[in-house]
């Protein structure tokens, strides 16, 4: 074999696979679009109930999630490694410990109740399935230092505010409440063994999904496993969670439904936990949750602090559009498109852009030097509404025919009435 026909051969073999990592996504700009606009409608609502943006790191030491998150989490789904100075890191796979970290580190300085809200990215090694990826990202909204239902209610009218936000129907999904404390008072009933009971709530969380259920409940609690789950399900409600339905009322929230079953897997939560649950039958399933978690903040040495809150994954979200029909339309950020009919306009072009996104007007000028139908049809592939042709009529007059794409009509303006144009036309 020559040398030549050998640089060939290892150089076709070393060409890289255009996939990504399994479980992970890219975002092309219809894509990122749909993002955006999930993305704005968490943060639209949050804002409107009061809270205030924060962010963080995606490296947290890793014993952060040893003490108080899921077992199954820390052992199984996250991405952890020891760093160049030998410190063991993990990717975060969730957000509440962070926040926790967060409050207890300027605990004096915070004023409580804080009101708090991030749109952060997750990582869990896990199978990646319909609603589930290896990374995601996913709103945190939570309320530090209030310890009442007026707190609780207004979290679970903050997750309702969101889906009404992006459409939905308060008949297109359900608020499934229960209480922790229902679940601890059974535990004490049962005498269930403190060191036994994360492992069967974390059982009880997926239940509806495990079909080894009943006998992995009974490996781990014996011959109490046939009286835990009928106490769970023979409690109606309570006091508390019809005070809580009280609230929700007066905000307007009006699909509650109390559901014992309900307990969510990790450790932290205290008090109320609820989950989202879409009512279609092509996606019937929960969404996203939350609760109370009283005690998180205590692990870093701070006083006892209260905090409720949820989060809510962008997976998940797009998943519930898409069933429903709510998707939007996809728009480009370009308004404008300043197609240039020959070479010598190219410099006219160029600044009757520049004075146009000075008016705030979004505009592309195309430099192909391709014929004028070309550029109109590139223009129609990229969803651009509107497209200027510059040519030698253009530079003399200062008047530009404007083409709307969508609607096929043409108006004729000067420069200066291009933006008004433009900006009253999209509404």
């Amino acid at each position: 074999m020559s040398k030549c026909v050998r640089i060939r051969s290892m150089a076709k073999r070393a060409k890289l696979s255009t996939e990504s990592y399994k479980g992970v996504r890219d975002f092309y700009p219809e894509d990122q679009f749909l993002q955006r606009y999930i993305f704005e409608h968490m943060e639209r609502v949050c804002e409107l109930f009061g809270y205030e943006e924060y962010n963080a790191s995606v490296l947290e030491p890793a014993e952060l999630y040893r003490t108080k998150t899921s077992e199954e989490i820390v052992n199984e789904q996250t991405y952890t490694f020891t760093d160049r100075g030998d410190r063991e890191v993990t990717l975060r796979p969730e957000m509440t410990p962070t926040l926790a970290r967060m409050v207890a580190a300027r605990a004096r300085e915070i004023a409580l109740p804080a009101r708090l809200y991030t749109i952060a990215n997750v990582f869990r090694y896990e199978r990646p399935q319909r609603g589930r990826l290896r990374e995601h990202w996913q709103l945190n909204a939570d309320i530090v230092g209030a310890s009442g239902v007026e707190a609780d209610a207004e979290v679970i009218a903050v997750a309702h505010g969101v889906m009404r936000s992006l459409g939905a129907d308060e008949r297109n999904f359900e608020i499934r409440v229960s209480d922790r404390r229902i679940l601890d008072a059974a535990y004490e009933e049962l005498d269930i063994a403190e060191d036994q009971r994360a492992h069967v709530t974390r059982l009880l969380d997926r239940r509806a999904k495990s079909e080894t259920f009943s006998k992995d409940l009974q490996e781990l609690i014996g011959a109490r496993a046939e009286k835990l789950v009928p106490l769970l399900d023979e409690t109606a409600s309570t006091a508390y969670l019809e005070e809580l339905r009280t609230q929700l009322e007066y905000m307007g929230v009006r699909n509650m439904i109390v559901d014992t079953k309900i307990t969510r897997g990790f450790d932290y939560y205290t008090g109320m936990v609820f989950e989202v649950y879409d009512t279609d039958e092509a996606n019937r399933r929960s969404l996203f949750g939350g609760g109370r978690y009283d005690n998180l903040l205590s692990l870093f040495g701070a006083e006892k602090v209260p905090a409720v809150g949820f989060a809510m994954g962008d997976v998940t979200a797009r998943d519930f559009l898409e069933t429903h029909n709510l998707l939007p339309r996809y728009a480009p950020a370009t308004e404008l498109m300043i197609a240039v009919v020959e070479k010598d306009a190219m410099g006219h072009a160029i600044k009757l852009a520049q004075d146009l996104r000075r008016e705030d007007v979004t505009v592309s000028v195309n430099f192909s030097g391709k014929r004028v139908g070309d550029q109109l049809r590139y223009a129609d592939k990229m969803k651009i509404p509107f497209v200027i042709a510059v040519g030698a009529k253009e530079r003399e007059s200062g008047r530009y025919a404007i083409k709307n794409l969508t609607t096929g009509s043409e108006l004729t303006l000067p420069a200066d009435r291009i933006a008004e144009h433009i900006f009253s036309s999209l509404g």
